[in-house]
């Protein structure tokens, strides 16, 4: 089901803009790694409150959990980071693991692009977009979400955990 393969890290650990990005946590990016199950893989590994469909065309943050989009088809290019961020291919198999308050925006897709979307616990989320006052307040929220227990790709010991430690608050 899933391959051994390590993520790819990126870091925008400075806002681009209203995009105010996570001060610590890189987005993790899994390439051709989870091709089939990809739902019942990511609430395997209790990140739940899972979705299908596609991902918003305008730039876009989440302040109150970290999320996780896998696609199950075609393909699309997503910016991560905001404006001045970085556009990533992705393709059926790909995982990318988004911190609270990275910035993602669909840039352009085929028309059978499809990603399942999860956060850790099952925790809600919100929406925030590029505008004072869900910068301002997303900034406050970003660092409290919820510290995922399990890689949502290879479990308890996954290679979330080399990358991403607990924030103390």
């Amino acid at each position: 089901m899933s391959g051994l393969n390590k993520p790819i890290s990126y870091n925008f650990q400075e806002s681009h803009g209203l995009i105010p990005n996570h001060p610590v946590y890189p987005v993790l990016f899994y390439k051709e790694t989870l091709f089939e199950e990809v739902e019942a893989c990511f609430n395997r590994n209790n990140w739940k409150n899972s979705w299908r469909g596609g991902v918003y065309d305008y730039h876009h943050y989440h302040s109150t959990s970290h999320e996780v989009l896998g696609v199950t088809s075609g393909s699309g290019i997503i910016m991560l980071g905001g404006e001045k961020g970085k556009e990533q291919k992705m393709i059926k198999g790909d995982v990318v693991i988004i911190p609270a308050g990275v910035g993602h925006k669909l840039m352009d897709s085929t028309d059978d692009f499809e990603v399942v979307g999860a956060y850790p616990f099952g925790s809600s989320y919100d929406i925030k977009t590029e505008n004072q006052v869900d910068f301002e307040q997303g900034q406050q929220e970003i660092e409290r979400a919820p510290f995922p227990d399990q890689d949502p790709v290879h479990g308890k010991h996954g290679p979330l955990f080399e990358k991403w430690q607990p924030v103390n608050k």
